[in-house]
């Protein structure tokens, strides 16, 4: 009898936490969405509204001499850029999401394909870091790599 309830409060305690997790991934998911539905409309509030104010961004990728490098960016220019006037649309296309969490800590992995209009530009993966901060999930850092072939899912 005792093991019993030993296993029934265990279970209880397992689909409890599963339905936490369940409900942490979907808010940072619907974050990442946040993100790149703003891309393709071009509202830099929008896509304002899933970063940290002071998140960094960065890229990695292979120069024209083929050496592997680093790249910076702003927030700001990011920003920027998508809220510039634009007769395109950047439709970064999400390939398939892996959210992990340890408490109010998250990382996210999402390849890629990104498109200006119809035309495939480049393809990689996102990296976000990702924190709860006042109750709302924030991106706090981005790294992605980027490059012309040799995409997943090809």
């Amino acid at each position: 009898m005792k093991k019993i309830l030993v296993l029934t409060l265990l279970f209880g305690y397992l689909a409890a936490d599963t339905s936490a997790q369940d409900s942490e991934k979907a808010a940072i998911e619907e974050v990442i969405t946040t993100l790149f539905d703003g891309m393709r409309i071009g509202d830099s509030s929008m896509v304002a509204s899933a970063f940290h104010r002071e998140a960094p961004m960065h890229t990695v990728y292979t120069n024209r001499d083929g050496n592997v490098v680093r790249g910076s960016g702003s927030l700001d220019g990011f920003l920027d850029a998508i809220g510039s006037p634009r007769e395109n649309v950047w439709d970064e296309q999400i390939l398939s999401v892996d959210v992990r969490i340890d408490a109010d800590l998250a990382s996210v992995w999402t390849p890629y394909k990104f498109f200006i209009d119809d035309t495939f530009s480049h393809c990689g993966v996102n990296s976000f870091q990702m924190a709860k901060l006042e109750g709302n999930w924030k991106i706090i850092y981005i790294v992605d790599t980027r490059r012309g072939s040799n995409c997943i899912g090809d």
